[in-house]
């Protein structure tokens, strides 16, 4: 074992962390939910990753960051592993979750439009007076 958490073809936790992009911890807790398989573990019981773990953890940090939920990258995963998959299933995946970040875009829009509204009405000065806390306050129908 080298300085560099190198075991024999695998890598420790930390290692596996610096090169996927994600925390340890985050890892542990993919490996519980099943996400990832149980990593293989050294005489001392520490966590050992092969390369194809590594690259596993580098898709789905991938896919978290083009906010895919943990559902669909197992899905995404599942497919990614069958080389007797049709592409459809992929598309339809991200499709499915395009249409989903555009409501989000819209519901993120409106409220940014609501409180550009309720700043632009409130004077911001001395005075007690303000819509943006008067809106806050109002009771909801």
């Amino acid at each position: 074992m080298n300085g560099h958490g190198h075991c024999g073809g695998f890598v420790r936790i930390g290692e596996a962390a610096a090169r996927s992009g994600m925390p340890a911890k985050t890892i542990r807790f993919y490996e519980q939910i099943g996400l990832i398989g149980p990593a293989q573990r050294l005489a001392n019981r520490y966590r050992a990753y092969s390369a194809k773990d590594v690259h596993t953890l580098r898709f789905i940090h991938r896919a978290r960051s083009l906010g895919f939920t943990l559902k669909d990258i197992r899905a995404l995963l599942s497919l990614y592993h069958d080389r007797r998959r049709a592409s459809r299933e992929v598309k339809r995946l991200a499709l499915e979750h395009v249409a989903a970040l555009e409501g989000k875009i819209a519901e993120l829009t409106a409220i940014r439009d609501t409180i550009a509204d309720l700043a632009r009405q409130c004077h911001g000065d001395g005075r007690p007076e303000c819509p943006i806390l008067d809106e806050l306050d109002a009771p909801t129908h």
